[in-house]
């Protein structure tokens, strides 16, 4: 997924809790964050969904998000082969 696409679908899924997010649409997601919302010192809510997307496409719960310290280490795993519960496996 390029830079483009990430933002986009990180923006038309903007409170979505279905689904996946793969490892590539979460980073570039991740980079558009710190530029844009970074220098304007503000917040930012998608990085919440896309984030517990990206738990999904691990495999793990969106819960997890309320620990602080593991979803940054699930964020780094490689995209669960195939369809899981959450899903089917992204692009």
């Amino acid at each position: 997924m390029t830079f483009g696409q990430s933002v986009k679908t990180c923006f038309n899924k903007f409170v979505t809790f279905q689904g996946r997010a793969s490892r590539s649409e979460y980073w570039w997601f991740a980079l558009f964050n710190l530029i844009t919302c970074g220098c304007l010192g503000i917040g930012s809510i998608p990085s919440f969904f896309v984030t517990l997307r990206r738990l999904h496409d691990t495999g793990h719960s969106g819960w997890w998000i309320l620990c602080p310290i593991v979803p940054i280490i699930f964020v780094f795993l490689k995209s669960q082969e195939g369809e899981n519960k959450w899903g089917p496996q992204p692009e």
